[in-house]
Protein backbone atom coordinates (compact mmCIF):
# COMPACT_ATOMS: atom_id res chain seq x y z
CA UNK A 1 0.00 0.00 0.00
CA UNK A 2 1.47 3.58 -1.03
CA UNK A 3 2.14 6.09 1.76
CA UNK A 4 -0.13 8.50 0.26
CA UNK A 5 -2.98 6.10 0.79
CA UNK A 6 -2.15 5.04 3.91
CA UNK A 7 -1.92 9.10 4.75
CA UNK A 8 -5.06 9.35 3.27
CA UNK A 9 -6.70 6.07 4.87
CA UNK A 10 -5.17 7.69 8.04
CA UNK A 11 -6.70 10.93 8.08
CA UNK A 12 -9.82 9.39 7.63
CA UNK A 13 -10.21 7.17 10.41
CA UNK A 14 -9.42 10.09 12.09
CA UNK A 15 -12.74 11.83 10.94
CA UNK A 16 -15.04 8.94 12.33
CA UNK A 17 -13.63 9.69 15.54
CA UNK A 18 -13.75 13.48 15.36
CA UNK A 19 -14.16 14.44 18.95
CA UNK A 20 -11.10 11.90 20.33
CA UNK A 21 -9.06 13.27 17.41
CA UNK A 22 -9.97 16.83 18.21
CA UNK A 23 -9.27 16.21 22.36
CA UNK A 24 -5.86 14.64 21.68
CA UNK A 25 -4.58 17.63 19.49
CA UNK A 26 -5.80 20.20 21.99
CA UNK A 27 -3.72 19.01 24.64
CA UNK A 28 -0.33 18.90 22.14
CA UNK A 29 -1.86 22.41 21.22
CA UNK A 30 -1.35 23.33 25.12
CA UNK A 31 2.42 22.46 24.19
CA UNK A 32 2.47 24.15 21.08
CA UNK A 33 1.05 27.43 21.96
CA UNK A 34 3.55 27.81 25.18
CA UNK A 35 6.74 27.08 22.43
CA UNK A 36 5.66 29.42 19.52
CA UNK A 37 5.41 32.03 22.32
CA UNK A 38 8.30 31.36 23.84
CA UNK A 39 10.25 30.97 20.64
CA UNK A 40 8.24 34.68 19.03
CA UNK A 41 9.36 35.50 22.53
CA UNK A 42 12.94 35.04 22.87
CA UNK A 43 13.12 36.54 19.12
CA UNK A 44 11.44 39.45 19.89
CA UNK A 45 14.21 40.30 22.94
CA UNK A 46 17.19 39.42 21.36
CA UNK A 47 15.79 41.66 18.52
CA UNK A 48 15.63 44.61 20.54
CA UNK A 49 18.73 43.81 22.39
CA UNK A 50 20.60 44.11 19.32
CA UNK A 51 18.82 47.39 18.05
CA UNK A 52 19.55 48.68 21.93
CA UNK A 53 23.13 47.88 21.33
CA UNK A 54 23.61 48.68 18.00
CA UNK A 55 21.61 52.25 18.40
CA UNK A 56 23.43 52.97 21.62
CA UNK A 57 26.93 51.45 21.88
CA UNK A 58 29.83 52.20 19.21
CA UNK A 59 30.68 48.89 17.56
CA UNK A 60 34.10 50.30 17.51
CA UNK A 61 34.39 50.98 21.38
CA UNK A 62 36.30 49.06 23.63
CA UNK A 63 35.72 49.29 27.17
CA UNK A 64 39.30 48.04 29.31
CA UNK A 65 40.03 47.35 32.62
CA UNK A 66 43.13 45.78 34.40
CA UNK A 67 41.31 43.54 36.60
CA UNK A 68 39.62 40.68 34.81
CA UNK A 69 37.48 39.94 37.94
CA UNK A 70 35.21 42.89 36.65
CA UNK A 71 33.99 40.57 34.05
CA UNK A 72 33.62 37.91 36.45
CA UNK A 73 30.51 38.64 38.99
CA UNK A 74 30.66 35.06 40.19
CA UNK A 75 34.52 35.45 41.27
CA UNK A 76 34.55 34.80 44.94
CA UNK A 77 37.62 36.79 46.73
CA UNK A 78 39.46 36.09 50.13
CA UNK A 79 37.84 38.28 52.96
CA UNK A 80 41.75 39.83 53.53
CA UNK A 81 43.82 41.07 51.04
CA UNK A 82 47.46 42.22 51.11
CA UNK A 83 47.29 46.41 50.96
CA UNK A 84 48.21 47.69 47.40
CA UNK A 85 47.53 51.68 46.58
CA UNK A 86 46.57 50.24 42.90
CA UNK A 87 43.17 48.51 44.28
CA UNK A 88 40.22 50.07 45.14
CA UNK A 89 36.82 48.91 46.71
CA UNK A 90 33.57 48.66 44.90
CA UNK A 91 30.57 46.70 46.25
CA UNK A 92 32.33 44.49 48.29
CA UNK A 93 35.04 43.30 45.75
CA UNK A 94 38.25 44.60 45.09
CA UNK A 95 40.14 44.95 41.80
CA UNK A 96 42.87 46.19 40.48
CA UNK A 97 42.67 49.70 38.65
CA UNK A 98 44.54 51.65 35.85
CA UNK A 99 47.26 53.86 36.93
CA UNK A 100 48.59 56.87 34.17
CA UNK A 101 50.92 54.77 32.91
CA UNK A 102 48.40 51.86 31.95
CA UNK A 103 46.26 54.93 29.89
CA UNK A 104 49.91 55.61 28.02
CA UNK A 105 50.78 52.77 27.32
CA UNK A 106 47.20 52.09 25.19
CA UNK A 107 47.35 55.88 24.19
CA UNK A 108 50.56 54.75 22.63
CA UNK A 109 48.98 52.32 20.29
CA UNK A 110 48.27 52.32 17.29
CA UNK A 111 45.38 50.34 16.56
CA UNK A 112 43.49 53.24 18.93
CA UNK A 113 42.39 56.70 18.40
CA UNK A 114 40.87 57.57 21.58
CA UNK A 115 41.61 56.45 25.66
CA UNK A 116 39.18 58.04 28.13
CA UNK A 117 39.81 56.59 31.66
CA UNK A 118 36.30 56.16 34.10
CA UNK A 119 36.71 59.40 35.94
CA UNK A 120 35.12 59.08 39.22
CA UNK A 121 34.15 62.97 40.02
CA UNK A 122 32.88 63.43 43.19
CA UNK A 123 31.18 66.62 44.42
CA UNK A 124 29.47 68.16 47.78
CA UNK A 125 27.20 69.86 46.47
CA UNK A 126 25.80 71.53 43.72
CA UNK A 127 23.54 74.89 43.09
CA UNK A 128 21.76 75.81 40.01
CA UNK A 129 21.40 79.72 38.63
CA UNK A 130 22.08 82.49 41.31
CA UNK A 131 19.85 80.28 43.67
CA UNK A 132 21.48 79.67 46.76
CA UNK A 133 19.52 76.44 47.48
CA UNK A 134 21.84 73.42 48.03
CA UNK A 135 21.47 70.20 46.73
CA UNK A 136 23.57 66.88 46.96
CA UNK A 137 23.86 65.10 43.18
CA UNK A 138 26.22 62.58 41.25
CA UNK A 139 28.53 63.80 38.91
CA UNK A 140 29.86 61.56 36.10
CA UNK A 141 32.09 62.29 32.81
CA UNK A 142 29.27 62.05 29.18
CA UNK A 143 30.48 58.19 27.79
CA UNK A 144 30.45 60.04 24.20
CA UNK A 145 30.18 55.84 22.92
CA UNK A 146 26.68 55.49 24.38
CA UNK A 147 23.82 57.06 22.65
CA UNK A 148 21.50 59.58 24.92
CA UNK A 149 18.47 61.21 24.06
CA UNK A 150 17.71 64.49 25.31
CA UNK A 151 14.03 65.73 25.99
CA UNK A 152 15.20 69.22 26.47
CA UNK A 153 18.24 70.80 24.38
CA UNK A 154 20.69 69.43 22.29
CA UNK A 155 23.73 66.86 22.49
CA UNK A 156 26.23 65.95 19.79
CA UNK A 157 26.29 63.18 17.87
CA UNK A 158 27.40 59.53 18.99
CA UNK A 159 31.07 59.57 19.10
CA UNK A 160 31.60 63.31 20.04
CA UNK A 161 32.22 64.66 23.72
CA UNK A 162 30.66 67.50 24.69
CA UNK A 163 32.45 70.99 25.57
CA UNK A 164 34.27 71.76 29.11
CA UNK A 165 32.15 74.00 30.20
CA UNK A 166 29.16 72.48 29.59
CA UNK A 167 26.36 69.46 31.30
CA UNK A 168 24.15 67.43 31.08
CA UNK A 169 20.91 67.12 33.76
CA UNK A 170 18.89 63.78 33.80
CA UNK A 171 14.85 64.65 33.77
CA UNK A 172 14.57 63.20 36.94
CA UNK A 173 15.85 66.35 38.40
CA UNK A 174 13.40 68.28 37.07
CA UNK A 175 10.10 67.42 39.57
CA UNK A 176 12.61 68.84 42.57
CA UNK A 177 14.15 71.92 40.77
CA UNK A 178 10.36 72.62 40.04
CA UNK A 179 9.08 72.17 43.51
CA UNK A 180 11.79 74.17 45.12
CA UNK A 181 10.68 77.18 42.52
CA UNK A 182 14.38 76.86 41.02
CA UNK A 183 12.52 76.48 37.31
CA UNK A 184 9.51 77.19 35.96
CA UNK A 185 9.72 74.24 33.61
CA UNK A 186 11.46 71.88 32.03
CA UNK A 187 12.73 74.41 29.16
CA UNK A 188 14.05 76.87 31.88
CA UNK A 189 17.10 74.21 33.09
CA UNK A 190 18.88 75.01 29.25
CA UNK A 191 21.26 77.76 29.67
CA UNK A 192 21.48 77.60 33.43
CA UNK A 193 24.56 77.20 35.02
CA UNK A 194 25.46 74.99 37.63
CA UNK A 195 27.99 75.32 40.46
CA UNK A 196 29.47 72.00 41.70
CA UNK A 197 31.77 72.70 44.60
CA UNK A 198 34.21 70.35 45.21
CA UNK A 199 36.09 69.73 48.11
CA UNK A 200 39.83 68.53 48.10
CA UNK A 201 40.96 65.05 49.99
CA UNK A 202 42.13 66.76 53.51
CA UNK A 203 45.73 66.39 55.03
CA UNK A 204 46.04 66.25 58.81
CA UNK A 205 48.65 69.06 59.47
CA UNK A 206 51.43 67.50 61.42
CA UNK A 207 52.34 69.20 64.96
CA UNK A 208 54.95 71.50 63.94
CA UNK A 209 53.00 73.01 60.95
CA UNK A 210 50.02 73.75 64.13
CA UNK A 211 52.56 75.25 65.97
CA UNK A 212 54.11 77.34 63.09
CA UNK A 213 50.66 78.95 62.13
CA UNK A 214 49.69 79.58 65.73
CA UNK A 215 52.73 81.48 65.85
CA UNK A 216 52.58 83.18 62.67
CA UNK A 217 48.67 84.09 62.38
CA UNK A 218 46.80 83.07 66.20
CA UNK A 219 43.70 80.75 66.44
CA UNK A 220 42.71 81.93 63.17
CA UNK A 221 45.65 80.53 61.14
CA UNK A 222 45.51 77.35 62.79
CA UNK A 223 41.54 77.05 61.62
CA UNK A 224 42.09 78.04 58.37
CA UNK A 225 45.16 75.42 58.40
CA UNK A 226 42.74 72.69 59.35
CA UNK A 227 39.68 73.85 57.15
CA UNK A 228 39.19 71.76 54.04
CA UNK A 229 40.42 73.37 50.46
CA UNK A 230 37.17 73.75 48.17
CA UNK A 231 36.93 74.86 44.47
CA UNK A 232 34.13 75.82 42.72
CA UNK A 233 33.99 74.57 38.85
CA UNK A 234 30.81 76.31 37.17
CA UNK A 235 28.97 74.43 33.68
CA UNK A 236 26.06 75.24 31.71
CA UNK A 237 23.37 72.90 30.96
CA UNK A 238 23.17 72.28 27.83
CA UNK A 239 20.70 69.04 27.75
CA UNK A 240 18.03 67.56 29.78
CA UNK A 241 18.20 63.67 29.13
CA UNK A 242 14.97 61.63 29.00
CA UNK A 243 14.34 57.61 29.28
CA UNK A 244 14.06 56.37 26.08
CA UNK A 245 12.83 52.98 25.08
CA UNK A 246 15.65 52.28 23.39
CA UNK A 247 18.18 53.63 25.19
CA UNK A 248 20.77 51.38 27.04
CA UNK A 249 20.52 53.01 30.32
CA UNK A 250 19.23 56.58 32.00
CA UNK A 251 21.85 58.10 33.92
CA UNK A 252 20.51 59.61 37.22
CA UNK A 253 23.89 61.85 37.67
CA UNK A 254 25.05 65.28 36.00
CA UNK A 255 26.89 64.31 33.47
CA UNK A 256 30.16 66.54 31.99
CA UNK A 257 33.24 66.08 29.72
CA UNK A 258 35.64 63.76 30.22
CA UNK A 259 38.36 67.04 30.56
CA UNK A 260 36.15 68.37 33.36
CA UNK A 261 36.05 65.14 35.44
CA UNK A 262 39.48 64.57 35.05
CA UNK A 263 39.67 67.93 37.24
CA UNK A 264 37.60 67.08 39.35
CA UNK A 265 38.86 63.70 40.39
CA UNK A 266 42.43 64.94 40.08
CA UNK A 267 41.58 67.81 42.51
CA UNK A 268 40.02 65.68 45.18
CA UNK A 269 42.29 62.51 45.45
CA UNK A 270 45.64 64.64 45.17
CA UNK A 271 47.76 63.30 47.60
CA UNK A 272 45.65 60.10 48.19
CA UNK A 273 46.32 56.74 46.77
CA UNK A 274 43.61 57.03 44.19
CA UNK A 275 44.89 60.33 42.28
CA UNK A 276 44.95 59.07 38.35
CA UNK A 277 43.91 55.59 39.67
CA UNK A 278 41.14 55.01 37.12
CA UNK A 279 38.55 51.76 37.49
CA UNK A 280 38.18 51.37 33.83
CA UNK A 281 38.92 53.17 30.38
CA UNK A 282 36.96 53.22 27.32
CA UNK A 283 38.45 52.92 23.79
CA UNK A 284 37.73 53.45 20.05
CA UNK A 285 39.11 51.49 17.98
CA UNK A 286 40.30 52.85 14.72
CA UNK A 287 38.14 52.40 11.57
CA UNK A 288 38.94 49.78 9.85
CA UNK A 289 40.26 47.38 12.65
CA UNK A 290 38.24 44.42 14.44
CA UNK A 291 37.79 45.24 17.99
CA UNK A 292 37.82 41.70 18.54
CA UNK A 293 41.55 41.29 17.52
CA UNK A 294 42.66 44.89 19.45
CA UNK A 295 40.45 42.73 22.19
CA UNK A 296 42.87 39.78 22.07
CA UNK A 297 46.39 42.14 21.12
CA UNK A 298 45.74 44.32 24.64
CA UNK A 299 45.90 40.88 26.61
CA UNK A 300 49.45 40.27 25.56
CA UNK A 301 49.96 43.74 27.64
CA UNK A 302 48.09 42.91 30.63
CA UNK A 303 44.51 44.19 29.99
CA UNK A 304 40.98 42.89 29.77
CA UNK A 305 38.94 44.34 27.77
CA UNK A 306 35.01 43.63 26.69
CA UNK A 307 33.27 44.57 22.88
CA UNK A 308 29.89 45.99 21.98
CA UNK A 309 29.58 42.00 21.08
CA UNK A 310 30.63 40.96 24.29
CA UNK A 311 27.78 42.90 25.58
CA UNK A 312 25.06 41.65 23.59
CA UNK A 313 26.02 38.14 24.46
CA UNK A 314 25.73 38.75 27.85
CA UNK A 315 22.00 39.95 27.21
CA UNK A 316 21.28 37.44 24.77
CA UNK A 317 22.74 34.85 27.45
CA UNK A 318 20.17 36.12 30.06
CA UNK A 319 16.99 35.94 27.48
CA UNK A 320 18.39 32.22 26.28
CA UNK A 321 18.15 31.06 29.85
CA UNK A 322 14.55 32.53 30.40
CA UNK A 323 13.58 31.27 27.03
CA UNK A 324 14.69 28.09 27.94
CA UNK A 325 12.67 28.03 30.94
CA UNK A 326 9.41 28.81 29.14
CA UNK A 327 10.25 26.38 26.97
CA UNK A 328 10.90 23.83 29.42
CA UNK A 329 7.02 24.03 30.44
CA UNK A 330 5.82 23.31 26.95
CA UNK A 331 8.05 20.63 26.54
CA UNK A 332 6.16 19.21 29.80
CA UNK A 333 3.05 19.87 28.41
CA UNK A 334 4.28 17.52 25.35
CA UNK A 335 4.96 14.69 27.44
CA UNK A 336 2.02 14.54 28.56
CA UNK A 337 0.35 14.96 25.21
CA UNK A 338 2.67 11.95 24.22
CA UNK A 339 0.99 9.69 27.22
CA UNK A 340 -2.74 10.93 25.84
CA UNK A 341 -1.61 10.65 22.32
CA UNK A 342 -0.32 6.25 22.96
CA UNK A 343 -4.01 5.86 25.23
CA UNK A 344 -5.90 7.77 22.00
CA UNK A 345 -4.21 5.08 19.55
CA UNK A 346 -4.62 2.01 22.01
CA UNK A 347 -8.04 2.31 22.64
CA UNK A 348 -8.21 3.20 18.70
CA UNK A 349 -6.51 -0.63 18.16
CA UNK A 350 -8.90 -1.96 20.75
CA UNK A 351 -12.07 -0.67 19.20
CA UNK A 352 -10.95 -1.79 15.35
CA UNK A 353 -9.24 -5.15 16.15
CA UNK A 354 -12.02 -6.72 13.58
CA UNK A 355 -10.97 -3.68 11.18
CA UNK A 356 -7.15 -4.78 11.24
CA UNK A 357 -7.77 -8.04 11.05
CA UNK A 358 -9.95 -7.79 7.68
CA UNK A 359 -7.53 -5.69 6.39
CA UNK A 360 -4.76 -8.07 7.00
CA UNK A 361 -6.66 -11.12 5.86
CA UNK A 362 -7.25 -9.29 2.67
CA UNK A 363 -3.43 -9.02 1.92
CA UNK A 364 -2.35 -5.69 3.83
CA UNK A 365 1.24 -6.13 5.61
CA UNK A 366 2.01 -5.88 9.21
CA UNK A 367 4.10 -2.93 8.36
CA UNK A 368 1.42 -0.84 6.37
CA UNK A 369 -0.65 -1.46 9.76
CA UNK A 370 1.61 -0.05 12.09
CA UNK A 371 2.23 2.71 9.68
CA UNK A 372 -1.45 3.16 9.66
CA UNK A 373 -1.81 3.98 12.88
CA UNK A 374 1.56 6.03 12.95
CA UNK A 375 0.07 8.13 10.65
CA UNK A 376 -2.85 8.52 12.68
CA UNK A 377 -0.68 9.84 14.95
CA UNK A 378 1.36 11.97 13.00
CA UNK A 379 -2.01 14.05 11.80
CA UNK A 380 -2.73 14.06 15.49
CA UNK A 381 0.33 15.86 16.39
CA UNK A 382 -0.18 18.15 12.79
CA UNK A 383 -3.20 19.30 14.08
CA UNK A 384 -2.17 20.33 17.51
CA UNK A 385 1.14 22.47 15.99
CA UNK A 386 -1.35 24.06 13.94
CA UNK A 387 -3.72 24.78 16.63
CA UNK A 388 -1.42 26.24 19.41
CA UNK A 389 0.92 28.18 16.94
CA UNK A 390 -2.57 29.17 15.13
CA UNK A 391 -3.62 30.58 18.45
CA UNK A 392 -0.01 31.66 19.92
CA UNK A 393 0.14 33.92 16.22
CA UNK A 394 -3.43 35.27 16.54
CA UNK A 395 -3.44 36.16 19.83
CA UNK A 396 0.43 37.61 20.23
CA UNK A 397 0.00 39.52 17.46
CA UNK A 398 -3.48 41.45 18.83
CA UNK A 399 -1.86 41.34 22.35
CA UNK A 400 1.34 43.08 20.94
CA UNK A 401 0.72 46.33 20.64
CA UNK A 402 -0.89 46.37 24.20
CA UNK A 403 2.68 44.56 25.56
CA UNK A 404 4.60 47.10 23.63
CA UNK A 405 2.81 50.00 25.57
CA UNK A 406 2.93 48.30 28.88
CA UNK A 407 7.03 47.87 28.79
CA UNK A 408 7.61 51.02 27.19
CA UNK A 409 9.19 49.36 24.23
CA UNK A 410 8.59 52.53 22.15
CA UNK A 411 6.76 52.75 18.47
CA UNK A 412 8.14 50.06 15.86
CA UNK A 413 9.17 47.43 18.81
CA UNK A 414 7.54 44.11 19.31
CA UNK A 415 8.39 41.74 22.11
CA UNK A 416 6.49 39.10 20.37
CA UNK A 417 8.05 38.08 16.78
CA UNK A 418 7.09 35.19 15.24
CA UNK A 419 8.66 33.40 12.58
CA UNK A 420 7.61 30.87 9.87
CA UNK A 421 10.78 28.42 9.72
CA UNK A 422 10.82 28.10 13.33
CA UNK A 423 7.19 27.44 14.08
CA UNK A 424 7.41 25.28 10.84
CA UNK A 425 10.18 23.02 12.52
CA UNK A 426 8.09 22.93 15.69
CA UNK A 427 5.14 21.29 13.90
CA UNK A 428 7.38 18.70 11.77
CA UNK A 429 9.09 17.77 15.64
CA UNK A 430 5.39 17.35 16.74
CA UNK A 431 4.56 15.08 14.23
CA UNK A 432 7.59 12.85 14.90
CA UNK A 433 6.98 12.61 18.70
CA UNK A 434 3.60 11.79 17.87
CA UNK A 435 4.75 9.56 15.88
CA UNK A 436 7.52 7.81 17.83
CA UNK A 437 4.27 7.93 20.58
CA UNK A 438 1.94 5.75 18.57
CA UNK A 439 4.72 3.01 17.83
CA UNK A 440 3.72 0.99 20.78
CA UNK A 441 -0.10 1.11 19.76
CA UNK A 442 1.06 0.61 15.80
CA UNK A 443 2.95 -2.58 17.21
CA UNK A 444 0.40 -3.89 18.66
CA UNK A 445 -1.59 -3.73 15.63
CA UNK A 446 0.53 -5.04 13.69
CA UNK A 447 1.25 -8.27 15.39
CA UNK A 448 -2.57 -8.90 15.64
CA UNK A 449 -3.50 -12.35 14.75
CA UNK A 450 -6.07 -11.75 11.40
CA UNK A 451 -8.27 -15.13 12.53
CA UNK A 452 -8.15 -13.66 16.09
CA UNK A 453 -9.14 -10.53 14.87
CA UNK A 454 -12.07 -11.47 12.87
CA UNK A 455 -13.25 -13.58 15.73
CA UNK A 456 -13.12 -10.25 18.11
CA UNK A 457 -16.41 -9.05 18.96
Amino acid sequence: MKTVDIARRAARSLRNAKARTILTSLAIAVGAFTITVSLAAGEGARQYADKLISSNVNSQALFIVKDKTIFESSTQQAPIREYDSNTSSRNGVTVQQLTQADIEKLEARDDITSVIPTFSPTVEYVRFGNNDTKFVAGVAAFDPSILSEVSSGALPSLGTQIKDTEAIVPGSFVGTLVDRGIIKNEGDLIGKTIAATATKATVTPTADQITAAFVSGGEAAVQALVKPETKVFTFTVVGVTKKSATALSSSSDIQISANSARAITEYTTQGTSQYQKYFAATAIVKSGVDPEKVKESIKQDGFYAQTAKDLQGVIFTVVNTLQGIVLGFGIVALIASVFGIINTQYISVLERTREIGLMKALGMRGRSVSRLFQFEAAWIGFLGGIIGSLIAVVLGSTLNPWITDTLSLGAGNSILIFQPVPITFMIVALMLIAMLAGWFPARKAAKLDPIEALRTE
